[in-house]
């Protein structure tokens, strides 16, 4: 019987009497296969599939672990340390930039020039405010401080109003010297988050009492330089602007042992060398902020400026260690920036923000000159102005 070739074989290859093995076999079928997997080979695939899940789960488990371990186990280091921290307070990337293009063109350096803060460049830090989307100095200064977020005009407080232990403190429990500098008040938002609690940064009046020592813990710093005499005199005083009658100075000084000086040429016997810092000190140049570095450049004979007071800080506080074994917390900051930012004024931010690499500089050459072992950490707490740096293309707008 002739089979036409378009029509389908619809024989049952099982009853076919001449189909062999061997077509079975190039058809990739088997009796095996015909009739479902033996039991003894589906145990097997799943013995090998169990065992393929349960190796890669160890992987995993042992990447996650090294990791971990590799991150959070270290040798404590051996030694004496310094450490010094450093705030540029509202300085913002377009705060570097502006101040690079600034230093490129008034100094006519080549476009690739950077500032020493660009060639330390490591990341950033988050300090916002459990209060608002934008962050104050209070809130900032007290992530930095407490390493606790916490509202706008917090002062080394949490949001239910309970104090929280500074590094400062802990570097003072510890045997360490501690210092303060900075060009605005020294009582203002940073530096009283290190030396002081209070619930609102307004509290300047009981900061300058903190900061000498008449807080919870005692005196804890030992080195004061910047601005903001005024909270610290009397309202009977002339240049005093406490609301109460209470002489801070004259109680730092009798009370806590403190020494006092209050001006450049004061400042310029230790800055000069001619004499060694004694500690505690406590140094008020300016009735409230020290002048924009932009206008006290040509006051230098009346206010220091912030890598002059930073410079005799390290000075003094390594001289004060040289014969322990414990070395010093330093906080300095580059107040004014911030400053500069809320007035809108890109002349005053660009010297702030130079005078403030100046420090940083000078820092680093101190770490690499010290015989002691020292961590240099600088960031900044937000930033103020809202300042952009952008190109017009646009013709001027003529003067009305």
């Amino acid at each position: 019987m002739t089979t036409p070739l378009l029509q389908s074989d619809r024989r049952d290859p099982s009853t076919d009497p001449n189909r062999s093995d061997s077509e079975d076999g190039l058809r990739g079928q088997s009796q095996a296969t015909q009739s479902g997997r033996s039991w003894p080979s589906q145990m097997r695939e799943a013995l090998l599939f169990a065992w393929a899940v349960l190796a890669t789960a160890g992987v995993l488990v042992l990447a996650v672990w090294a990791s971990h371990k590799q991150q959070t186990s270290f040798d404590k280091p051996a030694g004496k340390r310094n450490l010094i921290f450093m705030v540029s307070d509202g300085m913002g990337p377009a705060s570097l930039s502006l101040t690079r293009s600034f230093r490129q063109h008034t100094e006519g350096l080549e476009y690739g020039d950077t500032l020493t803060l660009d060639k330390h460049f490591w990341g950033s830090s988050r300090t916002r405010s459990s209060s608002s989307l934008v962050t104050d100095s209070a809130a900032g200064a007290t992530a930095f401080s407490c390493a606790q977020k916490s509202y706008n005009g917090a002062i080394s407080m949490l949001p239910d109003s309970t104090p929280c232990g500074t590094v400062l403190e802990a570097a003072k429990n510890a045997g360490y010297t501690t210092g303060l500098v900075v060009t605005t008040d020294i009582t203002d938002a940073t530096p009283a988050c290190f030396a002081s609690h209070v619930r609102f940064r307004s509290q300047q009046d009981e900061i300058a009492l903190h900061e000498i020592g008449q807080g919870p813990l005692g005196r804890v710093v030992d080195l004061m330089l910047g601005g903001g005499r005024c909270h610290f005199l009397p309202n009977t005083t002339d240049g005093g602007c406490r609301q109460d009658d209470i002489d801070a100075i004259a109680l730092a000084r009798e009370e806590y042992g403190w020494n006092y000086i209050g001006d450049r040429p004061a400042f310029d016997e230790f800055w000069e060398g001619k004499k060694e810092v004694p500690l505690p000190m406590l140094g008020l140049f300016a009735p409230t902020d020290i002048p924009f570095e932009l206008d006290r450049r040509n006051m230098n004979d009346q206010y220091p400026s912030l890598s002059e007071m930073a410079k005799t800080a390290l000075r003094a506080l390594e001289k004060a260690t040289e014969n322990s074994d414990k070395g010093f917390f330093l906080m300095i900051e580059g107040s004014r920036i911030d400053h500069a930012g809320h007035e809108n004024d890109p002349s005053a931010q660009v010297r702030e923000v130079l005078e403030y690499d100046k420090t940083f500089k000078a820092v680093l050459d101190f770490l690499d000159e010290s015989k002691t072992e020292g961590v240099l950490v600088a960031t900044s707490d937000h930033e103020t102005g809202g300042l952009s740096v952008a190109r017009r293309t646009t013709v001027p707008i003529p003067a009305s």
